[in-house]
């Protein structure tokens, strides 16, 4: 992965310590809405996803991947969820995946944006995501830090040549990644 960190001056210091920071799977979620008709908005879930936040000491070397199955969609209607898997839509056979790659993170405090490469099929484009940092917290399940995340972000779905269902699903994706992140346990330790 290629980052580039030519533009920016000044680097934020964080409050998160250095390392690989893991996912809290049952405490996160890729949420989507798109129109239908232009009058009304479907919501809807991924479920499988996996995703890694690298901190270093400075937002110039913080790093974020995910991935996600797009078979996991779940809109709550399993018809509509077939139909949008199939050849005709999503066409998950082809495109098992959607993966996020970020390649500059700036900001302060609890507002920061995170650009990166989104990857759907063979198609890559830019995308920019407004991150609200929801702070970091001690759990008193696992006496572990805690870090939770708020990005939200809109994709074209005929940026990535996804733009079946023409007059009646909207080409506007907005997302909206709710994600909690766990600190690294202490080497040694």
């Amino acid at each position: 992965m290629t980052y580039d960190n030519s533009t920016t001056t000044h680097a934020a210091s964080l409050p998160l310590a250095s390392g690989d920071w893991e996912l809290d799977p049952l405490h996160s979620a890729v949420n989507f809405t798109i129109r239908h008709l232009g009058i009304a908005k479907v919501r809807g879930r991924f479920g499988e996803v996996q995703a890694g936040l690298y901190v270093g000491g400075t937002a110039d070397d913080v790093r974020v991947s995910a991935e996600i199955a797009l078979a996991s969609i779940d809109t709550g209607n399993q018809d509509r969820d077939a139909h949008t898997r199939s050849a005709e839509l999503l066409d998950v056979e082809k495109r098992p995946t959607m993966a996020f790659r970020s390649t500059r993170v700036s900001g302060d405090g609890e507002e920061w944006s995170m650009e990166g490469d989104l990857t759907i099929g063979d198609v890559t484009r830019p995308v920019t995501f407004a991150v609200e940092f929801g702070g970091v917290v001690d759990s008193p399940v696992d006496s572990r830090k805690h870090a939770g995340f708020e990005a939200t972000g809109e994709i074209r779905r005929s940026d990535f040549g996804l733009d079946f269902g023409t007059g009646f699903l909207g080409d506007v994706v907005k997302v909206q990644l709710d994600m909690q992140f766990v600190e690294p346990q202490e080497q040694g330790g």
